[in-house]
């Protein structure tokens, strides 16, 4: 009986460490995955940002909403929503008990709520057109119409659906099917049109314009109306900063609009919302948007996306998941409230501790605490040392301390290129500020030693023996044909006419050429800088790339090779072969100078390096163009004719290939399933 007290005893204590060490099992539970954004743009699951734990269905014993619009916690720390389907302000506490409800008989469809430090609660009353306010008493105090200002447009109409007001009682409203904007209104004098604020732009392609350049003026009237979107919905900050989102415009869907109405945010990771329906401030420089559908996105003041959670609901009735999801409401404990209009209810999301972290360190970093944040980032990268904002932040704040070496690091880390330009560019200069007088005795001592050994040349002869040596090595086939290959880039024109009729055609120095062409192309793509780096650390694809180069350059031999033939060109496999590969020397010679900036320049001059690899291509394409036309003797509209042709001829075989490709795909499947079909009925 002991020895079995004894084993319940230490069965019931490995129960209890399990609880203690294990708290990621509570993850399991939750009916949506979390997501955030890395360097490379690409969108990667993380841990679990924020737990759904509850969800009000009803205020009180009896109070049930109908179809919410909107939902807004003030800072007396009371949860209120507009119950659309009921003509009312519903008043209740953030757990749901019934306080109090406003503006029933008043209101008609209330679509938008907003209460002030004051406690006022102005509300957005669209088939009223009107914005109500009312006292904590519920009486009303205010009532303001359609502007009467010409400003705002006579045939205009007014439908205030969402309000937000900053502290000097300046009302922003979105009002349906207005696309001038948002309303703009002061309360002095009892409603001044002040103007309208925030307005969203429009886009047009280069095709529009040239169809309506083009088009007669009763086509052109047929055309769709080419007009900006109204935003979706707004939000405040204690900054008095306002917060726009609008479905369908792209990488303007979240806008911060200072007080000009200037957008700060300009991101373009393309991470933002597809159906966007309410924006929240958050309480550390942060914003949440959630999306209709369910998703509830987290950014950060740059409009960098931190976490994406949630999800429509799929009739299972999981807590954290929602059916159409009309509001957004943040507590001073950061947790999330998420209006559901079409399930009638509230779910309730608090932060997990790796996301309570990353606020703080988000706060700290804010006010300028840079040496403070480190401590929570270095915990929030303990427990996911993958977390490339985390490692951005502190590649920041180790840049503010001026620890360049170590914010070099984490910018890498983080693949934040900016970051990491400028860390580069302060140890560039402590480089050059301890060097610059090493550096420039060196390249004296060299330009006096060159003068030197050209003086006792000119007296002592002492370099004829070096130049005796390379003439001799140039009378060697093999070089002597790798030599005319740098005479072919300076003279296309006569290079290609040795390559035609002289026998300078060469199957191994053209092969030898593509092979270092090869080399320097791998090394250039994995080994270059990291601002000019272009694919992921520590992933190589090395015989992928040196296959594409080679059926690349097989396919354009044989493709250019046939259509020369066909329009009765004079050049061979051998000597097309032939100068295509003389045709890369350019990029050979000038991308290990590409190679080597790339190492030492930053974003601001990096645009050199861009500039020369220009320069590269460009020649590479037009002695490829003149060798074309020399050593098939033709004239330039032959020339040209050919291209084309060899270019359709390339498309062709590329799509004839991928045809293949499936067919035989489905092939081998079909085999790899007759063989497991017989192995399985012979197991039998």
């Amino acid at each position: 009986m002991r020895k079995l007290k004894r084993l319940s005893v230490l069965a019931l204590v490995l129960v209890m460490a399990a609880a203690l060490f294990l708290p990621m099992a509570a993850m399991a539970d939750t009916p949506y995955v979390t997501y955030t954004i890395n360097g490379y743009g690409q969108i990667r699951q993380t841990q679990t940002a924020y737990l759904a734990y509850a969800t009000i269905t009803k205020f009180g014993e009896e109070v049930t909403l109908t179809a919410p619009s909107d939902i807004c916690i003030a800072s007396d720390g009371h949860m209120y929503i507009a119950d659309t389907g009921n003509a009312r302000i519903v008043v209740g506490t953030l757990d749901g008990e019934l306080i109090k409800t406003v503006g029933e008989g008043t209101l008609v469809s209330p679509r938008g709520v907003f209460v002030t430090d004051n406690g006022n609660i102005y509300v957005a009353d669209r088939d009223a057109q009107m914005i109500f306010v009312f006292d904590q008493q519920g009486n009303v105090i205010q009532r303001y119409g359609k502007p009467t200002s010409p400003l705002y447009g006579d045939a205009m109409g007014f439908q205030p659906i969402k309000i937000v007001v900053n502290d000097a009682g300046i009302m922003f409203i979105v009002c349906e099917s207005n696309t001038n904007g948002i309303v703009e209104i002061s309360p002095t004098e009892g409603g001044t049109f002040l103007g309208y604020f925030g307005t969203n732009y429009t886009t047009t392609d280069i095709m529009t314009i040239i169809y309506r350049a083009i088009l007669t003026d009763a086509q052109r009237a047929k055309m769709v109306s080419n007009i900006p979107a109204t935003p979706t919905n707004l939000g405040i900050d204690s900054k008095g900063l306002i917060y726009t989102v609008t479905r369908g415009n792209q990488n303007d869907t979240l806008k911060r609009l200072n007080i000009a109405g200037t957008n700060m945010i300009h991101n373009t990771d393309g991470t933002y919302a597809d159906t966007p329906v309410a924006v929240v401030a958050g309480n550390h420089d942060n914003v949440y948007v959630a999306d209709q559908q369910g998703y509830i996105f987290e950014y950060n003041n740059e409009g960098e996306m931190l976490f994406t959670f949630g999800g429509p609901n799929d009739d299972t009735q999981r807590v954290g998941l929602s059916k159409m999801v009309s509001g957004i409401a943040l507590d001073t404990e950061d947790r999330i409230y998420v209006l559901d209009s079409d399930m009638a209810q509230v779910q309730i999301y608090e932060p997990t501790e790796f996301t309570n972290l990353l606020h703080n360190a988000l706060y700290l970093y804010s006010k300028g605490r840079y040496t403070e944040a480190k401590e929570p980032l270095s915990q929030v990268l303990r427990m996911n040392s993958m977390f490339d904002y985390a490692n951005k932040a502190m590649g920041r704040s180790y840049f503010q301390e001026e620890n360049y070496t170590a914010a070099l690091r984490y910018a890498r880390l983080a693949k934040d290129y900016d970051g990491y330009s400028d860390a580069y560019w302060e140890l560039r200069n402590v480089w050059l500020k301890n060097n610059i007088m090493t550096a420039i005795l060196l390249c004296v001592l060299l330009f006096i030693a060159y003068k030197v050994i050209k003086a006792m040349d000119k007296r002592n002869h002492i370099l004829r023996k070096p130049r005796r040596a390379i003439r001799k090595l140039k009378q060697n086939s093999f070089m002597s044909n790798l030599f005319y290959a740098g005479y072919y880039i300076r003279k296309p024109n006569d290079g290609a006419y040795g390559i035609a009729a002289e026998g300078r055609a060469n199957w191994l120095v053209s092969s030898f050429l593509l092979l270092i062409f090869m080399v320097e192309y791998v090394v250039m793509k994995y080994t270059c800088g990291f601002l000019m780096k272009t694919v992921m650390e520590g992933r190589y694809e090395i015989l992928s790339d040196v296959g594409m180069i080679l059926a690349v350059m097989a396919a354009l031999t044989a493709c250019t090779y046939l259509v020369c033939t066909i329009n009765e060109g004079e050049g061979t496999v051998k000597k097309i072969y032939t100068f295509f590969c003389y045709s890369l020397v350019p990029y050979i010679i000038l991308m290990p100078v590409v190679y080597a900036l790339s190492h030492i320049l930053t974003m601001n001059e990096i645009f050199l390096t861009n500039m020369l690899e220009i320069v590269i291509y460009i020649w590479i394409a037009v002695i490829a163009v003149i060798g074309l036309k020399e050593v098939n003797n033709f004239s330039a509209k032959e020339t040209v004719k050919v291209i084309f042709l060899t270019a359709f001829t390339a498309l062709i075989l590329a799509l004839l290939i991928f045809i293949i490709y499936v067919l035989w795909a489905q092939v081998f499947d079909f085999i790899v399933a007759i063989a497991g079909e017989g192995v399985y009925r012979l197991g039998y």
